[in-house]
């Protein structure tokens, strides 16, 4: 470490070129990577204590009596968080040129046949595995080698026919609506711990490539005769959703009043003026607060599962993902729609369309599936990018023809979930037990008639006041000077 740390450019170059070390430390990863058992439990390999540089004693009864393999997995852990601090404590050169060996000789040539196998066994070991390295990963220069091995360099938007243009990001993507629940939840969790890395390529690729020209909205020029709509805070062309059907039900204690509103917003000020012509961020929160209609609602019954339980969780992590993004110097606005390219056609890319087919679903599927769908979700929305926030969290959007966003998917769930509430007798006691089992209020009894799709519903419920919460975070966040 000392070594490869010394500044001297020359010093750098002669340890990279010409010597073995790029060679070995890779070759060691290597092997200690392939002498893992084929399978790890998953939870074995998230869990391991911490890494551990030294010699230290070991027997192989100690080492069943825990779990099979758990002296090889701290052994390969311990090797690649010691080439990550290598990486990380080196002169430049050499750093970039050990990062780059541990991506051609160990990412690609040992990980991704393990990541593209069809064993499922494999595919989820090799996938915790990768999750766990992510997770650990903390020199600036590995973890772009690994964003690039996992996601490729493409920076263009994507189209529905080059999606496999890169296959592993393709089939990790894929991965993430397995047949096998436990790998969806594998690969969804790695991919949420990947947004939360410090690097600008991540969320580009994934995402805002295909954000960049807003070609998922409409574009409707502000007529005169708009100008007062707008100027009273909405924007031309928006339904009112609150006059909606599927919102005619609206409980008081699941809004805000405008008097609570105002005494929670912060004040105008001449560089703030309170009407910006953004859609006002009350009627976005009671939009979702109001997606769920009451008979679909569980949570006013149990104390303490109200929508003001989200917004601390929301601002904290809404100010971490701000202090990971500074230096990527976002802009503070959308792109004028007059210079985005309406004309392309839309393509939300492959990531967002596995997330939003997956919500789809969300009445149809596993209640832990379910969390971490929308678990990926919430952390999309948090990022402070001003088409991030329009298309994930702004239902007055005027979408294109074809297009779909996060509030269109769900309102679609919602219709759904009205036809299908008419079929189930005591739908409402039935939910508000699921509910308290959940959260272990209630002791498990008989099984309950649809279970899924009430903890789906429940869940549905749960998301839609967090994204309420996100919304009025980065609002107050955006408003304040």
């Amino acid at each position: 470490m000392l070594l490869v740390s010394l500044p001297e450019p020359a010093a750098a170059k002669c340890l990279t070129q010409s010597t073995c070390l790029c060679e070995l430390l890779t070759d060691r990863l290597a092997s200690l990577y392939k002498a893992l058992p084929q399978s790890v439990d998953p939870l074995d390999i998230e869990t391991v204590e911490a890494i551990n540089w030294g010699l230290d004693s070991y027997s192989h009864k100690e080492d069943a009596s825990a779990f099979p393999g758990k002296r090889a997995l701290i052994s390969f852990l311990s090797w690649f968080d010691y080439c990550d601090q290598l990486i990380k404590e080196a002169q430049k050169t050499a750093a970039v040129a050990l990062a780059k060996a541990v991506h051609e000789r160990f990412f690609i040539g040992v990980m991704e046949p393990q990541l593209m196998q069809t064993s499922e066994m494999g595919i989820l070991t090799s996938t915790a595995l990768l999750h766990r390295i992510v997770r650990q990963v903390t020199s600036d220069i590995l973890l772009q080698e690994m964003v690039f091995f996992i996601l490729g360099e493409q920076r263009e938007p994507e189209t529905l026919a080059e999606i496999s243009r890169h296959p592993l990001r393709h089939r990790l993507i894929e991965h993430c609506d397995h047949i096998s629940d436990e790998i969806s939840i594998m690969t969804l969790r790695m991919f949420e711990h990947l947004l939360q890395k410090p690097n600008e390529h991540i969320l580009y690729n994934l995402v805002l490539r295909n954000l960049e020209e807003r070609n998922y909205t409409e574009y409707k020029p502000v007529c005169p005769e708009d100008k007062d709509v707008v100027e009273n805070g909405l924007i031309a062309g928006a339904v009112d959703l609150e006059e909606d059907p599927l919102f005619t039900d609206i409980s008081p204690e699941n809004t805000l009043s405008n008097q609570e509103w105002l005494s929670s917003s912060p004040p105008a000020t001449p560089d703030h003026p309170k009407n910006d012509g953004k859609t006002e961020v009350h009627k976005i929160v009671n939009s979702f607060l109001c997606l769920v209609p009451d008979e679909a609602k569980s949570s006013y019954h149990v104390e303490g599962t109200g929508y003001d339980t989200y917004l601390r969780d929301a601002h904290r992590q809404f100010r971490d993902y701000c202090a990971i993004c500074l230096r990527w110097e976002w802009p503070g606005s959308p792109k004028a729609l007059e210079k985005c390219n309406l004309e392309a056609t839309f393509f939300e890319g492959h990531f967002l369309k596995v997330l939003f087919d997956r919500m789809g679903r969300i009445l149809d599927q596993p209640y832990d599936v379910n969390l971490q769908v929308t678990s990926v979700l919430s952390r999309l929305s948090l990022f402070p990018h001003p088409h991030i926030h329009e298309y994930l969290l702004d239902p007055y959007v005027n979408l294109a023809s074809g297009c779909r966003s996060l509030f269109s998917v769900i309102v679609r769930v919602v219709g759904d979930l009205m036809l299908r509430i008419q079929r189930i007798q005591d739908f409402t006691p039935k939910l508000l037990l699921v509910r308290k089992r959940l959260l272990g209020l209630e002791p498990e009894g008989p099984m309950v008639d649809h279970v899924t799709l009430l903890e789906g519903v429940i869940v549905l419920e749960e998301f839609c006041k967090e994204l309420a919460a996100v919304a009025f975070v980065k609002y107050h966040a955006s408003s304040t000077p």
